[in-house]
């Protein structure tokens, strides 16, 4: 079921499969960033986290402008504060793009699992 549909991303909750669904849509721009990270938790708080596996789908996500790269590490480190059971990144299928998370990825201590296509997710 999606809950959030937005030109930049959706939000799904998959209750069935105990899943919320972030698709990233090009990059999310800076003024857009509080509606995102609004929309975010209200998806959040419609499921019980900790019973909840999070997928973040970067398939579409565009390069992002060097001086909003440098904050990927922490935008990632957000998605692990949020209390889900579970957080899957799917790795952009830009090289730019997906060098960019690689580099975010090394700089922080993400708990989560990155792959590089939805059919590598363990629930499907």
């Amino acid at each position: 079921m999606i809950v959030v549909d937005k030109e930049k991303y959706k939000m799904a909750i998959y209750e069935a499969k105990k899943e919320v669904h972030v698709q990233i849509i090009g990059f999310i721009k800076p003024a857009l960033v509080e509606d995102y990270l609004k929309d975010l938790q209200e998806t959040g708080a419609k499921v019980q986290k900790n019973a909840y596996t999070f997928v973040v789908d970067a398939t579409q996500q565009s390069p992002l402008p060097s001086k909003i790269s440098t904050d990927l590490g922490q935008t990632l480190m957000f998605y692990a504060s949020l209390g889900f059971k579970d957080i899957f990144i799917v790795n952009p299928t830009s090289k730019i793009a997906y060098v960019q998370v690689r580099n975010a990825l090394e700089g922080v201590n993400f708990p989560g699992t990155v792959v590089d296509n939805v059919s590598q997710l363990p629930m499907r």
